[in-house]
């Protein structure tokens, strides 16, 4: 029973850890990443489409990306797109092809994505956390209906700590990684 429940709560923050670093890999550096386009959609259809669904989306240098519409009748809209979202990019077209420049960070938003980076982090230490106590409820039910002994819920919840430490440790390393590649020059 505990086994199982530790590969659950295991597999749980794992999935929390990933989610910190799919959103910080949406948060924009100075170099130029098609990640950075992923939390973008438009409207094909009448159905939301995320954007590498209706475009090839390429990186052909470091201060550019380049979008090229599966259909051409696209591009105004995936540029009105690109130009909504809060990245702070300008695209521009020639009417098949959109180039998109990746200007260079100002320090004042260096410092704006840092403070993000620290609030993404948050969410997924408390992610983390819920998930811990949500596993620690159930050690403590099982020892309550007397499917497990005192020693083993103590043991438990001692494992699901240590659970818990090592996914929170992973949550800062990214968020100081990305912190660190923020501020570089």
């Amino acid at each position: 029973m505990l086994e199982e429940l530790y590969d659950r709560t295991r597999t749980r923050m794992d999935q929390s850890v990933e989610a910190v670093k799919r959103e910080f890999n949406g948060l924009r550096t100075g170099r130029a990443s098609t990640t950075l386009l992923d939390g973008i959609s438009i409207d094909y259809y009448g159905q939301m489409t995320p954007l590498n669904q209706v475009a090839k989306l390429s990186a052909p240098e470091p201060g550019l990306l380049v979008a090229q519409p599966f259909d051409p009748s696209l591009v105004p809209v995936i540029e009105k797109a690109i130009r909504a979202s809060d990245l702070g990019l300008n695209p521009a077209s020639d009417g098949k092809v959109i180039r998109i420049p990746i200007p260079p960070l100002t320090e004042d938003r260096r410092r704006q994505l840092v403070k993000k980076v620290g609030a993404i982090a948050e969410d997924g230490r408390t992610a983390v956390r819920q998930i811990r106590r949500d596993a620690n409820e159930e050690i403590k039910a099982a020892q309550k209906d007397g499917e497990i002994s005192e020693d083993d819920a103590r043991r438990g919840l001692d494992e699901i700590q240590k659970l818990t430490d090592e996914h929170v440790k992973r949550i800062d390393e990214l968020a100081k990684d990305k912190e660190k590649e923020l501020m570089e020059f």
